[in-house]
């Protein structure tokens, strides 16, 4: 048997490199799982996601069949239509990040009419879901630095502290 080769160990002289590393591209080494993650980075997922499902909870919730829909007319039809649009505007929504804000809004409109057409919005699961997803879609921006956090800070502040004190100031004689 192949074992893997453990890391490399830098020798105890050589200095740590002070830049931090880079995050991994997506290239052809990279795994399906790595992919995943930057496609999944470079949209509002979460959003499109829970209007998606939304969506499909609603049809989900849906009782009677197609052919008999048909003869009850245009408010039966509309118990299905709607929450098929939700379905293609939360799929939109991943695959087309770009046009997110026209596709929320009218996601937000679809879901509020699940209300009256759809068993009170799928029992109000797929409609809360619908309009947490197009709200979360609608206030997603692309390209924002990583959050810091609270430790994060405090090192900076601490650093920029220790930075303009002078050396042997803060130490007792």
């Amino acid at each position: 048997m192949n074992r893997p080769e453990p890391p490399a160990v830098p020798e105890p002289g050589a200095a740590a490199s002070a830049e931090p590393t880079a995050p991994a591209q997506a290239g052809p080494k990279a795994s399906a799982r790595q992919r995943f993650r930057q496609w999944r980075g470079r949209r509002p997922f979460v959003g499109g996601a829970l209007l998606t499902f939304g969506g499909v909870e609603i049809l989900v919730t849906m009782k009677a069949p197609l052919g008999v829909i048909l003869h009850i007319g245009m408010q039966g039809l509309a118990g299905y239509l709607l929450p098929s649009l939700m379905i293609v505007c939360g799929l939109l929504i991943l695959f087309n990040p770009a046009q997110r804000l026209f596709y929320s809004i009218t996601a937000v409109l679809l879901s509020l009419g699940t209300w009256v057409t759809s068993n009170i919005g799928g029992f109000m699961v797929g409609l809360l879901c619908g309009l947490i997803g197009s709200s979360m879609a609608f206030g997603w921006l692309p390209d924002q630095e990583p959050r810091r956090t609270r430790r994060q800070r405090r090192e900076e502040s601490r650093s920029a502290a220790e930075a303009l004190l002078p050396k042997g100031a803060g130490e007792p004689a």
